[in-house]
């Protein structure tokens, strides 16, 4: 196999569809705005994706939107860009913000983490 290609079949067009939509729910308006804080390859931030790592994404995204849906939070619109050298907040940044500290606690002690209040 050469170097940067796809190790398994190509993902469905219906697939690539599901795939973009979580990210436009997330805030992004392609792949390639995605690139960073999905930590897509340059194939990836292009559109291709296998099967598998388009399944593996859309859980991913499902599972943030879930968190967030449980938490009674509404997603945040995506902040407009002020300056080009501004810190990029991801996705998953701009939906944990809007999750009760509580929530987050529990889910962090749900995955053996130790929470203290400050």
């Amino acid at each position: 196999m050469a170097f940067g290609q796809p190790s398994g079949p190509p993902a469905s067009a219906k697939q690539i569809q599901e795939l973009l939509a979580l990210l436009n729910a997330a805030g992004h308006s392609d792949f390639r705005d995605a690139r960073g804080p999905m930590q897509f390859t340059q194939r990836q931030a292009g559109g291709k994706f296998t099967r598998d790592e388009a399944d593996a994404f859309i859980a991913q995204l499902q599972e943030w939107a879930e968190i967030a849906e449980n938490a009674g939070a509404t997603p945040e619109p995506a902040p407009p860009r002020i300056q080009p050298t501004s810190p990029k907040v991801t996705a998953a940044e701009r939906s944990l913000k809007s999750v009760p500290s509580e929530v987050l606690a529990a889910e962090l002690q749900k995955r053996g983490w130790v929470v203290l209040e400050p």
